[in-house]
């Protein structure tokens, strides 16, 4: 999947499967957008 120039969405991407769809996604070039209820856990899937 080539998402260079597409962006995403994705909820619940602290951990589990959101995390790794996030993390997937980012590398295969997406802008990636996550959001969590854990905050510092969504900071730390962000970098």
């Amino acid at each position: 999947m080539r998402l260079k120039g597409k962006s995403a969405l994705i909820t619940g991407s602290a951990r589990g499967i959101g995390k790794a769809f996030a993390e997937a996604y980012a590398r295969e070039g997406a802008t990636v957008a996550i959001a969590d209820i854990d905050l510092a856990a969504a900071e730390a899937t962000a970098q």
